[in-house]
């Protein structure tokens, strides 16, 4: 027996990177060694101080609640080394109301959009941009109106693009900055215009902040909620993913508006029962330990970002350096005509070599493709000799 599938799921488009785990699994399934520089998934261990406290705690006989649910039994210490990062690292000082606790930012996007979103509601979202956005648009029977960014802005976006009866209808509108997958950064003077734009149209702005740890060369990103009145119409989404290579533990917060805040954590109370208590109490500790924890992390990736840029400029194929996150955004070669979805085919069936192509993020990412940096050095090595081979041909 059958079941047909609800109306929003058809409309949802191909999750872009189980598109690509299923092109990978069929090259190997095919027998050909195919590696892998398209997924944004750390392969550095989480830090042991963060290890040992998840140990500490849940081994702890003297917490009679450490397998109860997270909800019921929350650990205080984790708002309080939420309030105690951002007042340390951007000086905003955040109420308990300003805090909801989540599972990463992915699960919480849709959860946001769900506790504010009615069928046939307008919501923004950045083209290229990371496809949950209009994700959890969908889930709500919402619609999507695609906000271009652009290399000739700094794959900034431009409000005044934004149409009237955009700006009118519109309930939400998403930023990522540092961002996935063009790597940009946005300066503070681009957050203001942005708090201005929401509050001069009654629109919720949503800065997803999931790669804030991720920087280099002394780069430090701002916060939205630095922005003076920020908060009054504005949520930022942190997580731990990937600044403290924690993508599987499922742990971030989202911060801001009350009144969204509140929506996104009824959403949560009627659908799910929060995190275990050894995850909030080893995330305290990576917040309050961020100072050591993760310049390590981003040596790594800083070396690998070096490697990759250095390897692609001698095969011809140079990029801009990026200053933050764990992804190089390149150039598609021109002798592909600018298709991202031919460079990265061509590039999987004569190099066996995955990489995630700009078109996937939407129309104005054609043109380019993006190489993570979550790849051991010997892999990521390989893989750029195959490049420059298939480059050299």
């Amino acid at each position: 027996m059958e079941f047909p599938l609800a109306n929003r799921i058809e409309k949802l488009p191909p999750y872009l990177f189980a598109d690509l785990r299923r092109k990978i699994a069929a090259k190997k399934a095919a027998g050909v060694k195919v590696i892998s520089l398209g997924i944004g998934d750390p392969d550095s261990p989480t830090p042991q101080p963060v290890i040992g406290e998840m140990i500490r705690t849940v081994t702890n006989s003297a917490d009679p609640d450490r397998h109860r649910y997270g909800c019921d039994c929350p650990v205080a210490e984790l708002p309080d080394a939420i309030k105690r990062f951002y007042s340390r690292r951007y000086g905003v000082d955040l109420e308990n109301g300003q805090i909801a606790v989540t599972s990463g930012s992915k699960d919480a996007i849709v959860q946001l959009c769900l506790g504010l979103l009615n069928p046939g509601d307008l919501g923004i979202a950045p083209q290229p941009g990371y496809p949950t956005y209009n994700i959890g648009h969908v889930f709500c029977s919402a619609n999507t109106w695609h906000l271009p960014l652009r290399k000739t802005n700094g794959w900034l976006p431009d409000f005044g693009e934004i149409p009237l009866e955009v700006s009118q209808q519109a309930k939400l509108l998403w930023l990522n900055y540092p961002n996935n997958p063009t790597t940009a950064v946005a300066p503070p003077d681009f957050f203001r215009e942005a708090v201005e734009f929401g509050r001069r149209h009654n629109i919720l702005i949503c800065h997803d902040s999931a790669y804030s740890e991720n920087a280099y060369d002394g780069y430090k990103s701002p916060s939205i909620l630095e922005v003076p009145g920020a908060a009054d119409t504005a949520v930022e989404f942190y997580s731990l993913s990937k600044g403290f290579s924690m993508t599987g533990w499922r742990v971030g917060c989202v911060v801001g508006n009350p009144s969204a805040v509140k929506a996104l954590r009824l959403v949560k109370e009627n659908a799910d029962n929060g995190m275990l208590r050894a995850i909030q109490f080893a995330a305290a500790k990576a917040l309050d330990s961020i100072e050591t924890l993760v310049p390590p992390i981003n040596a790594v990736y800083k070396r690998r970002r070096d490697m990759v840029a250095e390897a692609l400029d001698k095969a011809g194929w140079p990029v801009d350096i990026p200053r933050a996150t764990i992804y190089v955004w390149a150039p598609v070669p021109e002798k592909y005509h600018g298709s991202s979805a031919a460079f990265a085919e061509d590039l999987l069936e004569r190099a066996a070599v995955a990489v995630t192509p700009g078109r996937g993020y939407g129309v104005t990412g054609d043109g380019y493709y993006r190489i993570s940096l979550t790849y051991p050095d010997a892999i990521i090595r390989e893989a750029l000799d195959r490049i420059r081979q298939l480059a050299e041909k």
